[in-house]
């Protein structure tokens, strides 16, 4: 153990950030590890000292002085004792050093393993640290390759340090009509960060809500600025997203900051969505106000609360009923989940024709 050695746990500290009192910790761990493999698993009165300043590694063997030794291995006789040190006594605990090159090799090859081990779990543990911080967050991600075993899609996030770290995009959380290509790069909502026996698990999603919120506060200076507010969003990823904004500023007109010059603002979140629609609403605290502009795509002839306070009655011309309900129901479905009202929709014919039976 020589200032070579030293210098290459102070180069780990600066490459990796693992702190070099954790790696004393491992080497102190590997050694007495060594130790009790070559001596009949007794290893508790070991002492392993590492010295920076002087860049060195002592390893010593306590053992008490007494009148009569009857474990040799913790034990040694006053005669013995004085040899090593003249002003011991009875009772005295003498260290004896200990040197390392005399161990076996599978005891060498086992504290090496212990310091490999050690070096590992630090790097899970800073990555882990690193990016459970980012939950919720948007990142780049690059595919790497495709887990035939789980239909999952791995994909490099880079780290503080310019380090790559794999993440999991699970089928449940890619969009079903995005094809993805190895070398292609994308944003992903960082959904989860997991411990495992593996290192840490980075679950990332294509399909949350969540990613559309962060595009927006990405690109729109008025929403990370706080003069715009999301208020709310409903998504159906790779088809149409609702997203519900209001102003905090009279002054500032929330749907004119989202859109952005001849649509360049939201132009640049849709091409990051490939090609997914966006339709901006303006929340209004009127319930009915709210309902008639989260229909977007339809007009809306007349939008009522109903009793039960939970729903809302929306009646649209007749040639715009289908448009109003949307393709398999999807308008009415993301009108719904954005405003928080089960939305009934009428064309104007049949509410006419209820009412004249009423």
């Amino acid at each position: 153990m020589n200032a070579e050695f030293f210098d290459a746990i102070a180069q780990i500290e600066r490459e990796k950030g693992i702190p070099r009192t954790f790696m004393h910790e491992k080497i102190a761990q590997a050694l007495v590890t060594a130790y009790k493999r070559d001596n009949a698993g007794i290893s508790e009165n070991i002492v392993v000292e590492l010295d920076d300043e002087r860049k060195e590694v002592r390893m010593y063997l306590q053992k008490t002085v007494v009148e009569e030794v009857t474990n040799p291995a913790l034990e040694l006789s006053l005669e013995q004792a004085r040899e090593i040190s003249p002003t011991s006594d009875v009772g005295d605990v003498v260290p004896i050093s200990v040197e390392t090159r005399n161990f076996g090799r599978i005891a060498a090859q086992t504290a090496k393993q212990v310091i490999i081990q050690g070096i590992r779990e630090a790097e899970h543990g800073l990555v882990y640290q690193e990016f459970n911080s980012k939950e919720h967050e948007i990142l780049s991600a690059q595919v790497s390759r495709f887990d035939t075993r789980n239909g999952g899609v791995v994909m490099e996030i880079g780290g503080s340090k310019g380090d790559k770290t794999e993440a999991i995009l699970m089928p449940g959380e890619q969009v079903r009509e995005e094809t993805l290509s190895i070398g292609d790069r994308v944003k992903v909502y960082v959904v989860e960060v997991r411990k495992s026996s593996r290192g840490p698990l980075i679950l990332i999603s294509r399909t949350h809500p969540g990613l559309v919120r962060r595009l927006f506060e990405l690109e729109i200076p008025e929403i990370h600025a706080g003069i715009v507010e999301i208020r709310s969003i409903a998504r159906e990823a790779g088809h149409r997203t609702k997203i519900a904004i209001s102003s905090n500023d009279p002054n500032v007109d929330p749907i004119g900051s989202c859109i952005g010059p001849r649509g360049a603002r939201v132009g640049g979140i849709v091409e990051e969505l490939r090609g997914e629609k966006i339709d901006i609403i303006k929340y209004s605290d009127d319930p009915v106000e709210f309902v008639t502009a989260a229909m977007a795509l339809a007009d809306v002839v007349r939008a009522e609360i109903l009793d039960d306070g939970k729903s809302c009655r929306v009646i649209v011309p007749d040639d715009q009923l289908s448009l109003a309900i949307g393709k398999e129901g999807q308008n009415a479905r993301l009108a719904a989940k954005l405003t928080g009202f089960k939305i009934d929709i009428r064309s104007k014919s049949q509410w006419e024709a209820e009412a004249a039976v009423r």
